[in-house]
């Protein structure tokens, strides 16, 4: 019966360390990447034509578990799991035994049991590595306080429909604010992918220094300022985020105050490529850490950045989670 107990978690080993996970934006490749951004085109071509369901997930379950408030990322995976022919189950904060306790190894081993992913959305990372070492299904990274790498997905996605054959290598990107979940998240996508990223961020606010360091040594096209003006000048994209992100509502009149003069407005898009677009995960406080003037311009792609969340969902769960 040992003997029998120890090829049991022998076969679980192995099937743990074959389940790929995305917890991070470097989880996939360039050329991985560029398969799924096709396999996003394709079914946001579907979907708009009046076809949006296709049967990957026919018969299966993906969960949910939401420690954090959430509008896009709940309702574009809902969608795009059921239009994949799969069924949301969705957990909110204090709804999984988890909250009371429970081991997170216990947890992924009953979870992979019932669904064919797990998506989380919570605050650390270390949350989301502490089940996926025990969990034989994909877990998916919908955001924490250090990554977003669906929200950069769906911006790089949305990036390559604007250039069309311009060469997203050739471009520079720039990030206004502060250096939180989403600026790491730019520096691995830049790393991945070669672009310039130029990063404006108030003294005290930079992204994470490993973060920064590792994309670094992958491309130096990567560049930090203390001065917007200079880190936009000649973007062909320019994004940002709010100056107080959830659970930040303390430290707000703060940040603002530190945070003046990061705003986007007219004058700074002025200074980037006359093709720059404005790009925003949402929600965004208006008058703060961007103008309603900007927001509501040509140049702004937020509403089909935030629609892309979908499309490029639906591509990244056919993409690591094997169909039956």
């Amino acid at each position: 019966m040992a003997e029998v107990g120890l090829k049991a978690a022998a076969v679980r080993l192995m099937v743990r360390e074959m389940t790929r996970h995305y917890i991070s934006f470097r989880d996939a490749s360039k050329e991985e990447y560029e398969a799924i951004f096709q396999r996003a085109a394709h079914f946001k071509g579907l979907r708009r034509g009046g076809k949006s369901l296709y049967p990957h997930l026919a018969g299966r379950a993906v969960g949910m578990i939401f420690n954090k408030p959430s509008t896009r990322t709940r309702v574009s995976f809902e969608c795009a799991i059921n239009e994949l022919g799969g069924h949301p189950i969705v957990l909110s904060s204090g709804e999984s035994q988890i909250s009371r306790g429970e081991a997170p190894s216990h947890t992924a081993r009953v979870l992979s049991r019932y669904l064919a992913a797990l998506v989380i959305r919570t605050y650390e990372d270390q949350e989301l590595f502490d089940l996926a070492e025990s969990s034989a299904i994909p877990i998916i990274n919908g955001l924490t306080n250090q990554k977003h790498p669906c929200q950069v997905l769906a911006d790089v996605f949305t990036l390559l429909e604007t250039l069309g054959e311009e060469p997203l290598e050739d471009q520079l990107i720039a990030w206004v604010g502060d250096g939180h979940n989403m600026a790491n998240t730019w520096l691995e996508a830049a790393a991945v992918f070669g672009f310039g990223l130029h990063l404006a961020c108030p003294p005290g606010y930079g992204p994470d220094l490993a973060v920064y360091k590792e994309a670094v040594a992958d491309n130096p096209k990567i560049k930090l300022f203390e001065s917007p003006q200079e880190a936009v000048k000649g973007a062909r994209a320019i994004n940002t985020d709010v100056f107080a992100s959830m659970g930040q509502e303390k430290e707000r009149a703060k940040r603002l105050k530190d945070f003046a003069g990061y705003q986007v407005n007219a004058e700074l898009m002025a200074l980037a490529s006359p093709k720059a677009i404005f790009l925003h995960c949402l929600p965004a406080h208006v008058g703060e850490e961007v103008t309603e003037e900007v927001v509501e311009s040509p140049a702004s792609l937020v509403f089909e950045e935030a629609e892309n969340r979908l499309h490029a969902q639906k591509a990244l769960l056919e993409f690591f989670v094997p169909r039956l």
